[in-house]
């Protein structure tokens, strides 16, 4: 969902306890599941291949929870998971701006320090109890155990790119599902893999190292892989700007072509049916679309405080408020859509930095779930 894909589409013609919103519409973040015991996992040695995932039960993704708001009268109604993907760390943030628990991602710097090979999206597994990263630039996966900062289960090689059985090229947005398979969309590949607990491919979506338009057999770029409440899929493909519905079956429901949007981010889908994605790029944008490309409602501002530099994910919170990684501002901000004002941001605008209040690039967010398991004496 990064830079050096954003170049490539300009040249081609064709992202204790803490209650909270117990996760969002399409996320991995669910209800009260409950998961196997992680000490029965093995940790990962990080060095490709993969240890056994952590598996869960229970409700599926994408449960409504709006009756869960732990803070109602802020703009941010819940506690919130950051992937500071520059300074290499997850945190946890509270609507009052208080680190909570934090990690910071070993082995993730790159050459020149704390930079592009964080983090660069983090969810919550099903389970609660986990969260589910993807290093892009470091070409692999991992699930983290909260309790104890460590990886319990990891795909791909770390720095070594490839399409073969173990290796990734560019992941982007891993979760896990339900039933412990791993779903990551593999960009440059031009795939969607579906992997079991033992690193097992089981299925996929796109043909790999086939760069088209015919989903879901053949895709062109994807960079999200949305899960569904019904067990299906939504596809974001930056190569030509489209997001594909696809049941649980792998039957393509419908396709969207984004007129306006040349480079289209993680696609949500709303609980109404319409879909909600972002433009990467600066000045960036947000739009509602309804299945049928009609733009519904859109964020587009191009000067000033309010507009955004290259964001990678939006989200409806269950107050209706929407919450954007503004990637390249260094910050994540929640709009009023009524008003279309920021009323909360955490970041400082422009400004990276590794302190409390600053980020460095935040290029992942998800809503912190019921019942997250922090160590005593967090973060």
């Amino acid at each position: 969902m990064k830079a050096w894909l954003r170049q490539a589409v300009a040249i081609s013609t064709v992202i204790l306890a803490v209650a909270g919103c117990g996760g969002n519409p399409g996320h991995g973040a669910g209800g009260n599941h409950t998961g196997q015991n992680v000490a029965s996992f093995p940790a990962s040695n990080r060095t490709g291949g993969a240890a056994a995932a952590p598996g869960s039960a229970g409700q599926g993704v994408g449960k409504d929870t709006s009756a869960l708001m732990e803070y109602p009268n802020s703009p941010l109604p819940c506690n919130l998971l950051i992937a500071d993907r520059g300074n290499s760390r997850l945190l946890i943030v509270t609507p009052q701006k208080k680190i909570i628990w934090s990690m910071n991602i070993p082995g993730s710097q790159g050459p020149s320090g704390a930079n592009s090979l964080g983090a660069d999206d983090a969810f919550f597994t099903p389970d609660g109890k986990h969260i589910i990263v993807n290093e892009e630039d470091n070409q692999m996966i991992g699930i983290i155990d909260i309790r104890t900062k460590q990886f319990v289960w990891t795909y791909g090689h770390p720095g070594t790119p490839g399409s073969a059985p173990g290796y990734l090229h560019t992941p982007d947005d891993a979760y896990q599902l339900p039933d412990g398979t791993v779903t990551v969309a593999d960009i440059r590949n031009n795939r969607i893999l579906f992997i079991s607990s033992d690193g097992r491919v089981v299925k996929q979506y796109g043909t790999t190292g086939v760069r088209g338009h015919q989903p879901p057999r053949v895709l062109a770029a994807p960079n999200g892989d949305t899960p569904l409440p019904d067990g299906g899929m939504l596809i974001t493909e930056i190569g030509g700007s489209y997001a594909d519905r696809v049941d649980k079956n792998g039957k393509l429901v419908y396709s969207v072509h984004f007129r306006d949007i040349s480079y289209p981010s993680d696609t949500q889908l709303l609980p109404d049916g319409n879909l909600l994605v972002v433009d990467y790029n600066t000045p960036g944008k947000i739009e509602m679309v309804s299945p049928s490309g009609k733009v519904l409602w859109s964020y587009d501002k191009t000067s000033g405080p309010g507009m955004l530099s290259n964001p990678s994910l939006a989200l409806r919170l269950p107050n209706g408020n929407i919450i954007v990684n503004d990637d390249y501002n260094h910050r994540i901000v929640v709009i009023d859509p009524k008003t279309k004002q920021i009323v909360w941001q955490y970041g400082h605008t422009g400004v990276p930095g590794t302190a409390p209040g600053y980020l460095n690039v935040p290029d992942g967010m998800d809503l912190v779930p019921p019942s997250v398991p922090l160590p005593p004496g967090s973060p």
